[in-house]
């Protein structure tokens, strides 16, 4: 070579160039390999990434070329979930269009991964806020709403008046909104759902079938959708209540669901969520109106996740209204408990403080009765002395005909009793709740309903979609949607009756466009349908997905319940869209997650101008396990960067003597003592490596083992020629070189491509390495090879030994103390000292 220095600045760009204009990343259409489909999660298009987004889309990047090289036809398509909350805020604040920030920031973050050596078919990219896109999610909309999937209803939302929009409860963090820490309020709108329960079961069943995916996603999801056995029970309002002016209106039945109808002789009070609906009815001529209102309103207002957790402060209102026990007659009151949620169940809770802790506390704090009805085997419980509940089984007492029944074996007796009195049925139950769709945003696919007095809700015919966003001079925050305030596309007439009607104004949810984009990547720019069926069903489900496990439980349960609709309506053959999942671990800086607002945000790009992008990968894939969170440091960028430069120098030193080398096959019992060492290292770190990337994704232990093996390399020394013999061995020996150098390019090729591209050019060989066959271990020349001993005592010759020419040194002394010709010359001698020359002899000194 010319130079021997690493000029990454220039190797860098002509291998990104060339891997363009070869299409090494676009399927073969017509070919016979096994098809592989491996996709990152749809990036948020936020302006620019750190080196925590680069660990996603560089992890993606060494599966797509491993597979490429094991000779797979490969599918690593890119796109960008453009849509979005956030962008409409950045562009209120800049005074510019959501859609001039978005694709500002696309163009950024594409050139980023382009620097970084990601390669994709950028042929099928997409991004949500394009018509061509949001015009097939507006589709599926009209699908599910064909379907009874899509309804409307007033439900309460979590709402930032900062932002005017409703929230998600992951969105709302210690009871502020995530995007502006403004406090979020409770407030009653009419909302979008996709009825996502009716898909509960389903949901929940088939976790089964996803063998590939992170058992703690799988528990995520388990507890999300969160199965419950039990009974619903109806508890009568006492009396009638009191209507205005002199009469009574029918006392009314409130509904609660239990799974622990065992326990319902000791209900003692029963509490209604703050959103409960039927608190309007019961508050109209309560002489406690103002207090009740007054604290749902305060209620209301809490965030849902901090009411409801353990040891969070039990607050309440009492109603001044009583309900009958169905089993018992007997009248408890009602109260207005925070700690009630409409989120599980009813909404309306039989507090059983004895045997619920939640509901303890609630009854110690406002003194209420507590009233044991399970005794623990071996113990007597009793109320006053109890210092919490008491969730455990036991025997039931005071529970009439179930009375000393083991509770477990009353629990179906009592449910077939309140059956048989219509007083309540079996029942199950799912904490999942149906997929609030709507935001109150301008930045998001229109809503695809018409709203006309004559005919009431229309959907937008399917030949009139897509449903463009009108442009909007300027945007500000408001408590209404934006989309309302532009008139002409508020105002349209009804496609039934051609009378006045109006839009809905609402937009949907990003998570819809990235509900269902990894079946739009196969066929991008077909405008007569969302996707090609049979192209789909031809390359899914997804063989690998790789993204942070935050979006485990939502984005991924929106995908699967997307799926199923279209398999129910036939337009997919799969009821999962994923075989494997993998979520990667995030990168701490400073003992945090990096994020702007916290200042310690690393820039790719200033490593790369550095080191070059190939540092870059080599150090985020080495730091530690992908699926586990790792520490940066600076200063360990350097260690990557010296060990890329120490590879460039010896392939650099020794291209001369071994690009123009005869290729003959290697015969492992030919080679020189040295050279047989180094070829059966190389067999078996090619054999390490394999495994790390195929059994545990653990690419940092096969870069470790690549580093080894090179270590070895750089002390290898092949002797210099000086007869006929000895010239052949020397041949045999820069063979065995090379053979090490070039395994040691194509296993790192993943790695580092563009400078394993070069290397392998250098070593005298035609790009690209990536159209190679990954190498493959020779079981022959990793077999341990045996070795003659001589065992000497007090330095005469008393035996020969055979031992692994690999055995570890206090091995080989034991053996030799143990052989049985040596033995009867150790008899009745003590052993002072063993010397062990390697591969030669053992020297036993005795006394």
């Amino acid at each position: 070579m010319e130079d021997n220095k690493y000029k990454f600045w220039e190797i860098e760009p002509k291998w990104q160039e060339y891997w363009n204009r070869r299409g090494l990343f676009k399927i073969e259409e017509d070919s016979s390999k096994e098809k592989f489909y491996c996709l990152v999660m749809f990036p948020y298009p936020s302006g620019t990434l750190h080196v925590g987004h680069a660990r996603n889309y560089i992890l993606g990047d060494v599966v797509v070329r491993y597979k490429l090289m094991k000779g797979y036809n490969v599918l690593t398509p890119m796109g960008w979930d453009a849509f979005g909350l956030p962008a409409e805020n950045a562009a209120i604040k800049e005074g510019c269009h959501p859609a001039e920030l978005t694709y500002r920031n696309i163009a950024a973050m594409k050139n980023q991964l382009l620097h970084w050596g990601t390669g994709y078919d950028w042929d099928r990219e997409v991004a949500a806020c394009d018509p061509e896109y949001y015009k097939w999610t507006q589709w599926i909309f009209l699908q599910l709403y064909e379907r009874g999937l899509a309804y409307k209803k007033k439900a309460a939302v979590n709402w930032c008046p900062s932002c005017s929009t409703v929230l998600a409860n992951e969105q709302v963090i210690d009871g502020l909104c995530e995007r502006c820490d403004t406090p979020v309020k409770q407030k009653d709108l009419e909302q979008w759902f996709f009825k996502i329960t009716d898909y509960a079961q389903r949901l929940l069943d088939d976790l089964e079938l996803l063998k590939g995916w992170p058992e703690r996603v799988k528990v995520m999801q388990r507890n999300w959708i969160g199965k419950s056995e039990g009974a619903r029970i109806d508890f009568r309002v006492a009396g009638p209540l009191p209507s205005e002016g002199a009469g009574l209106k029918p006392a009314p039945t409130l509904t609660c669901f239990t799974t622990r109808p065992d326990t319902l002789f000791g209900v003692t009070f029963m509490v209604l969520a703050p959103e409960h609906p039927i608190i309007k009815l019961l508050v109209e001529n309560n002489p406690r109106r103002d207090d009740i209102l007054s604290f749902v309103e305060k209620a209301r207002n809490e965030n849902l996740i901090q009411r409801s957790a353990a040891g969070a402060p039990k607050e309440g209102v009492f109603m001044g209204l009583h309900v009958i026990n169905p089993v018992t007659n007997e009248e408890v009151p009602l109260w207005i408990a925070n700690y009630a949620l409409m989120e599980y169940g009813t909404g309306a809770v039989m507090a059983v403080p004895a045997h619920d802790q939640r509901d303890f506390e609630f009854a110690r704090a406002y003194n209420l009765p507590v009233r044991v009805v399970i005794q623990p085997e071996g113990e007597t419980l009793r109320p006053e002395a109890m210092k919490e509940a008491y969730t455990g089984d036991g025997t039931q007492v005071d529970s009439g005909p179930f009375s000393g029944l083991p509770n477990r074996e009353a629990i179906p007796k009592i449910i077939e009793y309140l059956k048989e009195k219509k007083l309540g049925v079996p029942s199950t139950n799912y904490r999942l709740r149906d997929w609030l769709i709507s935001r109150q945003r301008y930045w998001g696919a229109p809503i695809p309903i018409i709203y006309c007095n004559a005919c009431g809700i229309v959907p937008v015919p399917e030949e009139a979609l897509p449903v463009l966003l009108p442009p909007v001079k300027k945007l500000r925050h408001s408590s209404q949607s934006p989309l309302a305030e532009v008139e002409e596309f508020f105002r349209t007439p009804c496609p039934r009756c051609q009378g006045e009607a109006r839009r809905e104004v609402d937009t949907m949810d990003t998570f819809v466009d990235s509900g269902w984009y990894y079946l739009r990547y196969l066929s991008p720019r077909d405008s007569n349908r969302p996707f090609d069926s049979e192209l789909v069903n031809r390359w899914l489900p997804v063989d690998q997905y790789i993204g942070g496990v935050e979006h485990a439980i939502l984005h991924l349960l929106y995908c699967r319940f997307i799926t199923k609709v279209l398999c129910d309506m036939g337009c997919v053959k799969f009821q999962e869209p994923i075989k494997n999942l993998f979520t990667q671990g995030m990168i701490i800086k400073d003992g945090a997650k990096m994020s702007k607002s916290r200042g310690n945000v690393v820039s790719p790009e200033d490593i790369i101008k550095k080191y070059g992008a190939d540092t870059l990968r080599l150090y985020i894939l080495f730091i530690g396990p992908p699926e586990k969170d790792a520490e940066w440091s600076d200063r360990a960028v350097v260690g990557s960067s010296r060990f890329l430069n120490r590879l460039w120098q010896k392939v650099a030193e020794e291209a001369a003597k071994l690009s123009n080398l005869p290729g003959t096959k290697t015969k492992t019992s030919q080679l020189p003592e040295e050279a047989r060492h180094l070829y059966r290292a190389t067999h078996l770190t090619i054999k390490k490596v394999s495994e790390d990337i195929e059994t545990s994704w653990h690419f940092n232990t096969a870069i470790a083992s690549v580093m080894e093996l090179f270590n070895q390399v750089e002390k290898f020394r092949p002797r210099a020629s000086v007869s006929e013999a000895s010239l052949t061995e020397n041949i045999l020996s820069l063979q065995v070189l090379r053979h090490s150098l070039e395994s040691i390019t194509l296993l790192l090729a993943p790695f580092v491509p563009h400078i394993c591209e070069e290397l392998w050019q250098v070593l005298g060989n035609k790009p690209s390495l990536f159209e190679q066959p990954r190498p493959t271990y020779d079981p022959e020349a990793i077999k341990v090879g045996e070795i003659e001993l001589v065992v000497q005592v007090n330095g005469k010759v008393r035996g020969h030994l055979m031992v692994p020419v690999d055995l570890q040194e206090e091995e080989v002394k034991a053996r030799a103390l143990e052989d049985e010709n040596v033995k009867k010359f150790l008899d009745g001698k003590k052993v002072v000292n063993i010397i062990l020359v390697p591969r030669k002899l053992v020297n036993i000194v005795v006394r």
